[in-house]
C-alpha cells in the first residue's frame, strides 16, 4: 500500500489516535465556548454532537472539581488532560511516534 498507511498498523494507530484526540479536544473547546451561552441546550439538534461525547467525562469530573466563582472549569481540565495524552502518544516525542520511527520504513 502507498500513502498514509505505509507504516502498517502503527502508522494507522498513530493517525487514528491523533485524529480522535484532536477531535475530542475540539469538542471540549466548543464546550468551553458554550459555557458563555447557558441558554444553549446540548440535548437538542446538532448540539448533541458536542454534548454526547463530552458529558460522560464531565459528570464525574464535576463531582471532584466544583465550579469556581460559578464557572464550570471541568472542560478546561479535560482539554489539558487530552492535550497531554495526545502529546505523550502521538506528539513529536510520543510513544507511538517513537515506535514508528524505531521500526523504520516498511519495504
Amino acid at each position: 500500500m502507498t500513502g498514509v498507511f505505509n507504516g502498517g498498523p502503527l502508522a494507522l494507530a498513530h493517525l487514528v489516535l491523533g485524529l480522535v484526540l484532536g477531535a475530542w479536544t475540539l469538542l471540549f473547546l466548543f464546550r468551553i465556548v458554550l459555557t458563555w451561552y447557558p441558554q444553549v441546550n446540548l440535548n437538542q439538534g446538532a448540539m448533541r454532537l458536542i454534548g454526547w461525547p463530552t458529558e460522560p467525562l464531565l459528570v464525574p469530573t464535576r463531582r471532584l472539581i466544583q465550579p469556581i466563582g460559578g464557572v464550570d472549569v471541568t472542560p478546561v481540565v479535560w482539554v489539558g488532560l487530552i492535550s497531554l495524552v495526545r502529546e505523550l502518544l502521538v506528539g513529536q516525542q510520543g510513544l507511538v511516534t517513537q515506535l514508528m520511527l524505531s521500526h523504520g520504513p516498511v519495504a
